[in-house]
């Protein structure tokens, strides 16, 4: 969710110097929160990946095979015929809503950039 003041910030209506610091902090807060959820992902994303290609050369030489699913909080077991589709589809799945938060952290960082720039905002160590 953007910031109370991203339009006062775009220059339709300033925002006064006390109200600053909390829309610098609520950029800030989001930014992180997305940067945390993103991070999330990209581990999740690894781990259907590393699963995957264990499980690929399975398919052919024994896709009758056991293997345990951990479905809802209770581990199932399946073979690996029926387990690799859905791991494909929760794999792209991921891939799609990280790629999604990443395009939507992009847009938000240069909002922020755009925000410090028109309140004369320098971080410490940035050029």
């Amino acid at each position: 969710m953007p910031p109370k003041q991203s339009a006062a910030a775009s220059g339709s209506q300033k925002l006064t110097p006390q109200e600053v610091p909390a829309a610098f902090q609520r950029y800030r807060t989001e930014l992180q929160n997305l940067a945390q959820k993103i991070g999330e992902l990209e581990s999740e994303l690894e781990e259907h990946a590393l699963v995957l290609s264990t499980l690929q050369p399975l398919v052919k030489t024994a896709p009758t095979r056991s293997c345990y699913r951990l479905i809802g909080g209770v581990l199932v077991e399946r073979t690996v015929t029926d387990v690799v589709p859905a791991l494909e589809t929760n794999y792209n799945g991921i891939k799609e809503v990280l790629e999604s938060l990443v395009k939507n952290y992009k847009g938000k960082e240069e909002d922020f950039v755009k925000f410090q720039n028109d309140y004369g905002i320098q971080m410490p160590g940035a050029r």
